[in-house]
């Protein structure tokens, strides 16, 4: 019999029924019933003591884990039998764990008991986005600059970023007229992103550091760092005259060449002999060129006769050659000077592509003033008269046909005038024309758009629909990407 109520039951070592002993010991005493969990609204992640910040979905084995760890004190007494959640709503701001436990009491007689501690989910703004929301407050910038009137490596530069997501961690983007700059709360979010543009567009880096507030107690040191990054300025479509000892170790090239891609090289070709040769970052410094012409000085010519030339003998010591373009020797003249007779003899490496009757654009050397150390001393007869740079499309036709467009990164932007557009604009025919740069961007479907019949089709490059992406929009619920699947 029970010894406190007289009821029959099983021996046990403390001879009492387990509702007496219930009565006389409560096993969960010291293990507090309530308390709180620290949750940012921002970045949607708990607070784990002292100072980490990590993310949970609602009902989560991580966010069990980090409720016990406030009460792993408190239980160190007692035996955890199981643990889980109980159903809350989730804007309720609680949270409810169904503990059961076990402990030894009187003579040796084990108690199991089962009980809640509920939380209540407070709001605090994690460091991170303090860092955010507070805009210039950052630890590090690095400084995109390029000295060259034309932005097409910076919008090529900036489709790199958006592919590989290295936007993500900046604080702040800020857009000035020869560059950009990235804020970052960290050195090492801004050394990943020097690594990254060193890897991807030819260019130097230099850093610097500034010493804000040193605890001599602690010595430890807050520093602002300075990353500053110049690309090299030269440009797709680039007249370039290279220097005699370039030229010749780049397999006795002509100095007068053609940029025709920069990616993480300068690709220069040669449009009398189709020569191509890649130039990087290093030696790009180690000698310097510059651009002889800028893109607002292309003119207008119109083929008047062309002749493919199919062989052409290879200097000695030549280097390889490109299989892409045709060589050719063309008849031009200004669309400006139709009424005279004055025609322009000219090599170009734009023989698969040009017709009689075509307009083309491209540079006249001939008439015009080169102010470059390189060029000045070359003999007059090695210059050509001129130099054709790209087959010429109607722009409006081709703008309304395109059905594909970009992402661009958001950031604080100056007041945009016409011709950042029109730079946009070259940027976009580029993508189309070619497919080598084509592949490292990500060209999005533009639903806005009908494709157009070829009824019309002037020859213009156009993108194809087997290359553009389509652009999702994914809407997330409140608790997160997990949290929605388990609530359900």
């Amino acid at each position: 019999l029970c010894c406190q109520c007289g009821v029959p039951i099983p021996p046990n070592p403390a001879n009492m029924c387990v509702g007496c002993l219930r009565a006389q010991v409560d096993i969960t005493e010291g293990i507090p019933k309530q308390g709180t969990v620290h949750f940012c609204k921002q970045c949607e992640r708990y607070l784990q003591p002292p100072g980490t910040w990590i993310q949970c979905a609602l009902e989560s084995r991580e966010l069990l884990a980090l409720c016990l760890k406030k009460i792993k004190a408190s239980l160190s007494k007692v035996r955890l039998i199981d643990a889980g959640f109980i159903w809350t709503e989730p804007h309720s701001k609680r949270l409810k764990l169904k503990l059961t436990v076990q402990k030894e009491v009187i003579n040796g007689a084990v108690l199991q008991q089962v009980f809640v501690v509920e939380y209540v989910v407070q709001s605090q703004m994690c460091e991170d986005c303090h860092r955010i929301e507070a805009k210039d407050f950052w630890k590090a910038v690095v400084q995109v600059r390029q000295k060259t009137l034309h932005k097409k490596t910076f919008f090529y530069l900036e489709q790199l970023i958006l592919k590989h997501r290295l936007h993500q961690n900046t604080l702040r983007i800020k857009e000035i007229h020869d560059g950009l700059d990235f804020y970052y709360s960290s050195k090492q979010h801004a050394q990943k992103m020097v690594d990254f543009l060193q890897c991807t567009v030819p260019s130097r880096s230099k850093s610097s550091q500034r010493l804000i507030s040193h605890d001599i107690h602690s010595n430890v040191y807050n520093y602002k760092s300075t990353f500053s990054v110049e690309i090299v300025p030269i440009c797709k479509d680039n007249v370039v005259c290279l220097s005699p000892k370039l030229a010749q170790s780049l397999g006795n090239m002509s100095q007068i060449c053609v940029c025709i891609r920069v990616t993480s090289t300068i690709h220069l070709i040669d449009p009398r002999t189709l020569q191509i040769a890649e130039i990087d970052g290093n030696t790009y410094w180690r000698h310097p060129f510059n651009s002889l012409f800028h893109p607002k000085q292309l003119e207008e010519f119109i083929i008047m006769d062309i002749n493919r030339v199919h062989e052409k003998r290879k200097a000695a010591g030549a280097g390889a050659r490109s299989n892409k373009h045709t060589l050719a020797e063309a008849w031009v003249r200004k669309t400006s000077e139709l009424d005279t007779d004055h025609q322009y003899f000219c090599s170009t490496h734009l023989g698969h592509i040009l017709n009689p009757g075509d307009l083309v654009l491209g540079f006249d050397l001939a008439n015009c003033n080169l102010n470059d150390e390189f060029a000045n001393k070359m003999n007059p007869h090695s210059i050509p008269d001129v130099v054709l740079i790209k087959k010429s499309y109607d722009r409006s036709k081709r703008q309304r046909r395109r059905n594909w467009k970009l992402k661009e990164l958001e950031r604080d932007r100056e007041a945009t005038d016409t011709d950042d557009e029109r730079q946009y604009q070259d940027f976009l025919e580029d993508l189309e024309e070619d497919e080598t740069i084509r592949k490292n961007v990500n060209i999005y479907r533009n639903a806005d758009i009908p494709v157009e019949s070829d009824t019309d089709d002037d020859g213009a490059p156009r993108i194809s629909l087997a290359e553009m992406l389509e652009d999702l929009h994914i809407s997330q619920d409140a608790t997160g990407g997990e949290g929605a699947e388990m609530l359900t």
